[in-house]
Parts: C-alpha cells; structure tokens; sequence
C-alpha cells in the first residue's frame, strides 16, 4: 500500500477520499450504536454532510469522460442526494423504517459498491492499494 497515487492526485479528490472514508467509519460506527439517541442523531447528521460532501465533491474529479467531462458515476452522485433528502425526510416524518433502510441503501450502495468501483485497475485508489 501507497499513499502516493492519492498524494499526488490533487485536492479535490483528496477531499473526496478521505470523506468517503471517514462516511465509511461512521457509518460502520451508527450501525452499532443505539438508535433515536441524541449522539445517533448528531453523528447521522455529520454522516449525512460527508455523504453530501463525497456525491457534490465527485463532480470535481473527470478521470472517466463517457459524457463530457461526465461519467455514469456522476448519475450515482445525483441519486445519493436525492436519496440522502428522502432519508432525512423520513425521519423527520417518523418514518423510522423507512430511514432505516433507506440510509443502509445509502451505506452500502453510495459507499461501499461505489468504493469498490474505486479499485479497478488504473483508478488511483487501486493504486493505493494494489501496487508494489
């Protein structure tokens, strides 16, 4: 493993790494404590701004150009907000259930199916991960 690829990538996608790795944490961290609390409800709240912060910082990075200076990927960033207002809405509507899965789909698909498009050959965080 080699910092260097992410070193050398630039701001934007530095910021946009580190986020979605932190999102990762918390995320694994939320799942395990108890929920409605008000330390669940602040750390949702911090998790719910880096998850903003990885979609809206995503359309800074054009490494894949399919549409512009666009990929499928930037159709992914705009599904996660649009999922990330619903999630917060069914909260505040007490909609519990609903929020729940909503913010597991976000977890699991906005973070850790879209990281793993991050480690295919070529892309900096293979790099980061998988070169000598």
């Amino acid at each position: 493993m080699t910092l260097e690829p992410l070193i050398a990538s630039g701001p934007v996608i530095q910021a946009h790494a580190l986020a979605a790795i932190l999102g990762i944490g918390l995320g694994a961290l939320q799942f395990a404590m108890p929920k409605g609390t008000p330390g669940h409800r602040q750390l949702g709240r911090v998790w719910v701004g880096l998850l903003a912060f990885v979609a809206l910082s995503s359309f800074g990075i054009h490494e894949l150009r399919q549409v512009g200076p666009f990929s499928w990927i930037h159709g992914l960033s705009i599904l996660t907000l649009g999922v990330l207002a619903v999630g917060i809405a069914l909260a505040r509507a007490g909609r519990i259930a609903a929020h729940r899965w909503t913010m597991i789909g976000l977890f699991v698909g906005g973070l850790l199916i879209t990281g793993l498009f991050t480690l295919v050959p070529g892309r900096i965080m293979y790099r980061v991960f998988f070169s000598p």
